[in-house]
Formats: structure tokens, sequence, C-alpha cells
């Protein structure tokens, strides 16, 4: 008897440790696995939203507010990089790029990508048992191994880099404004204006898995293709019972601008397109977008997946009218000095991202975070959510946000590094640093402001350092010398040098090749001017 009672009573407990085990240290069931839907929005400013600046702007995002107002707003998010393929790179890895390879753009013509050694969590999620999808910009390498479908999606529909990188039949919006595909020798490139230049002669593609269904694409149906692809994505879901991932990289708000009217709306006119009207459409349109996911996710699992929308970078000020707001993060130290604060830079505008984060009954209604996140703690914290560890053989940057998404925790990281993306110094050196209320420059200037002026590259030591509690605009630096100026330089100054030789000695480093060729070009058919095929439908 009392060893059937103690046979009864062991396995009671090995029952309730299964039944504990099932559940992760945050309370996520592993039994029912959260479904997760990341929407990246592109060259997108933190003013853009209007949940961001209520009553300031004229830009309309209902759809965003209203997410707002069921989720919360992150107000201190940073995007890893304020350049594509590093911010992208660093989101899906967890790393920054001195660490996962990245640190500048690809490009059409790049034969390789996001280092094979690097391991992102689309990969991770696929090999728990998650369905993962992706639709949009990719521009992490687009030839053999180095594509979606090689690095962790089981399908994709997309763009392999930024469309602005090919040319079309009926361009978008841009400035300069760049001519439709022509007639004539193919992967060539015109040379570059003041503005930045135009591709003229291989059209922009549109690749389902690995293979190209347009080229070139009509980038003013595009986003109903994102849109209806990613509904029956999530429809499907809920009849495949098997949790997914869903990641959306929009081509908005990125130049080309090719804004299409509202469902139930006249046609677009502009009459003047050096108005802000082409942005504001475009901008409009995006919103419609993610409300349309949002609304699909709402009708089939509502309670069970988590959206975050958040950006890869700030505004390209050098686009003028056809850039967003940075808001009240205006650079103001540089730009009093000439030159750009946004995109490519390390000032706010470059890097701090509208970001939004939707659960209904798990994250709280109606709320605000001023926690210091980045893009690189999507990794570590979907894991999380998943159940599931990171890979145990490399060093990680982002940290687990779960706490502060769910519990409403306010404590984020103690130091955010923003790596140099393509303005002043070289790529990928962390040469500028938050901690806590107080923000260092080692180095600034060298990017475009519109009107084509470029500020001086300057190396500061010691550095600028800014109070953006009291200065958000980083107008004034600290005066040096004084204490609070002195005390915060050699805190800053201590753990940078951990970070360096945190790096140094990571064996898990990887390098990226940045080897370019014109046969790496995607090409439907080289016979054809532009490379033109089309193979959809």
């Amino acid at each position: 008897m009392a060893a059937g009672f103690t046979l009864l009573l062991l396995s009671g407990t090995l029952l309730c440790g299964l039944l504990l085990h099932t559940v992760s240290r945050h309370g996520t069931r592993v039994g029912k696995r959260p479904n997760f839907i990341i929407i990246l929005a592109d060259d997108i400013g933190w003013g853009d939203l209007s949940a961001n600046q209520p009553g300031e702007r004229t830009h309309s995002t209902p759809y965003l507010d209203l997410m707002a107002q069921q989720g919360t707003r992150l107000t201190d998010f940073h995007s890893p990089a304020s350049t594509c393929s590093p911010s992208r790179a660093a989101i899906l890895t967890g790393r920054y790029g001195l660490r996962n390879g990245v640190t500048h753009n690809f490009a059409v013509g790049s034969v390789a990508g996001l280092p094979l050694s690097e391991i992102t969590f689309p990969q991770l999620l696929q090999r728990a048992g998650y369905y993962t999808a992706m639709i949009g910009k990719w521009h992490l390498g687009h030839n053999g191994p180095y594509s979606p479908t090689n690095r962790g999606f089981d399908y994709y529909l997309g763009v392999p880099y930024s469309n602005d990188m090919g040319c079309t039949d009926v361009p978008g919006y841009d400035l300069p404004h760049c001519p439709p595909c022509g007639s004539g020798p193919q992967v060539s490139r015109l040379k570059r204006s003041v503005h930045g230049g135009c591709y003229s002669k291989v059209g922009l593609p549109l690749l389902e898995n690995s293979s190209i269904v347009e080229q070139p694409l009509d980038l003013w149906t595009l986003t109903q293709q994102y849109q209806s692809t990613a509904l029956r994505i999530i429809h499907n879901a809920r009849e495949r019972g098997q949790p997914y991932l869903l990641y959306i990289a929009m081509a908005h708000m990125h130049v080309p601008l090719a804004p299409s009217p509202p469902p139930d709306g006249a046609p677009l006119s502009f009459d003047h397109p050096e108005s802000n009207k082409v942005y504001a459409a475009s901008l409009q349109e995006m919103d419609r977008l993610v409300g349309a996911v949002k609304s699909a996710s709402d009708d089939t699992d509502r309670d069970n997946t988590l959206i975050w929308f958040t950006g890869d970078n700030g505004p390209w000020e050098q686009k003028c009218q056809y850039a967003g707001s940075v808001g009240p993060y205006k650079g103001k130290w540089q730009t009093s000095r000439g030159g750009g604060s946004a995109k490519r830079t390390t000032w706010e505008g470059g890097h701090r991202v509208p970001t939004l984060a939707y659960w209904p009954g798990r994250i709280p209604a109606n709320t605000t975070s001023s926690a210091l996140l980045s893009g690189m703690d999507i990794f570590p914290t979907l894991l999380s959510l998943a159940g599931l560890e990171p890979p145990s053989d490399r060093r990680y940057d982002g940290i687990d946000a779960t706490n502060i998404l769910l519990q409403g925790q306010q404590t984020g990281h103690e130091f955010l590094f923003h790596p140099n993306s393509g303005a002043a110094g070289k790529f990928g050196d962390l040469q500028t640093v938050r901690a806590g209320k107080y923000k260092a420059f080692y180095i600034t200037g060298s990017a475009e402001a519109c009107g084509g002026g470029v500020g001086k590259q300057q190396l500061h030591d010691p550095p600028l350092i800014f109070d953006l509690d009291r200065d958000e605009a980083e107008e004034t630096p600290l005066e040096t010398g004084t204490p609070e100026h002195q005390e915060a330089m050699e805190r800053i100054a201590r753990r940078r040098e951990e970070l360096f030789w945190d790096i140094a000695t990571d064996q898990s480093v990887s390098t990226a090749d940045y080897t370019t060729d014109q046969s790496a070009a995607p090409c439907c058919d080289p016979q054809h001017p532009a490379c033109r095929c089309h193979t959809a439908g």
C-alpha cells in the first residue's frame, strides 16, 4: 500500500512538473505557442505616427492610432542602425553589425549577404514547428543560400532589396525623378546625380520564394499584392492549426512613393507633387495595410497573436517633400552647422522610430513605455515568448523585453550603441552611445540634408554629450569640464571599452562578403530589355 501511494505521489509530481514545463518563465504556454506578426516600415519618421504627436500632425494614421490605444506605445525604441541592411541584419540576429558582419548595404549585384554563420530568429522558430512567412523587402542577399527561404522562411514574396534599386515602367515619386525602364544593355546603372541616382536598365523584380514572377514589377499595385498575400497567410494559419511568424517588411515609406487611392476614395491627383501630399497619401496607404493585417489577425486568433510594428531607420531627409517627420528629434546641433540629422546618422532622428506592440489580453491597453529598447530586442523577446532558448555558442546584444511588454516594467538597456551608418566615420563603428538620459557623440557630420548641404565630419574628444531629458532636439551639449559631463563621459567610456573587448574576444563574430558581380543581379530574361518577364498568375 505504501509503495503504491509512493508511486502515485511520484506520478503526480512528474505530471505537475511536465505541466509547469509547458509554461515559459513569463507565463506563455508552450503547448499553444503564440503567433507573431512583425511589421517593419522603411524610412519612417518618429513624427509620422499621429499618436506620437497628437494635435501636431496633419498626417492621419487612424489604424496605427487604434493599435496604440489597444496596445502599448514604445517611445524610446531605436532601430539597430540607421540604414537598411545593417538594421535588418541586427533585428534578425539580435547582434550589432560588428558581430553579425553586416555594416552597410548590399547591392543589386551582391553575390552574398548575411553571413551563413549567423542564425536568425525565423530559423529558430521554424525549427520549433512554426510556419514562417515573409513579405516585402529582404536586402540581406538574394542569391542561393542567402535568400529568405534559406534563412528561416517557408514562404517569401517581395523585393530582394530597396524599391528604388531597379527601374519600373511607371516610376513612382522620387527626387530626382527617375526614368522608366529603357531598352538596351542589361544590368547597368546611371551615373549618380546630386540626389542619389537612378537604376535605369535592370527592372525591379518581384520574387516568390526563389523565382522571379514579375520584372519590372508594378509599384502601384505592390501594396495590394502584399496585403492579399498577408491575409491569405493569416487565414490559412487558422486552418493549419500551426503557430506562425509573419514578417512584413513594407516598401513604405521608402522612395519611390506610389500611393494608390483609398478603396472608397476619389482618384489621387497631385497637381503640385512638390508638396507633402504624396507622402501623406503614401502614409495613409501604409496605415490601411497595417489595419487590414490587424483586422485579419483579430478575426482569426486575436488573443494569441502579438503584432509588433516598428521601423528600420528614420526618414531620408535628402528626399525633401518625400521624406517623413522626425518629430521633436531634430538634431539641431548638426542642422545648425549644415547637413542632415536623420537617416544614415546617429542623431535621434536617424534611429528613434515609431513602435507599437499589440496583444489583446496580454499587453495592457493604452499604455506607454519609455524604456530604452532596440530592434535587436525582437530576437530574444520572441524566443522567450515561444519558450525557446537562443543558441549558446554566440553573444547577443538584444535584451528580452517580455516584462516591459506584458508587465509594464520600464527598465530597458542601460547602454545602447548606435553604429555609423553611412554618414560620418567607418561603417559599423560604435561611435555614439546612449546611457540613460545621456547621449555621447564621438563623431558627427557628413550626412546630406534636403537641398544638398553636407555637414563637415568632426571627431569629438572629449565627446559631445546631450541630456535628452532636457534637450530632445540635441541642440546644446553639456559643457565640458563640468562634473556632470565628466561623470557621464567616464561611465560611457568604461562601458564602451568593455563592449569593444567583448566583441574582440567573441569567437562567433562573422564577416560579410560584399563582393559584387554584374551577373549576380536578379534577371528573369537577359535577352529582354530590363530583364523583362511576367510569369505571375
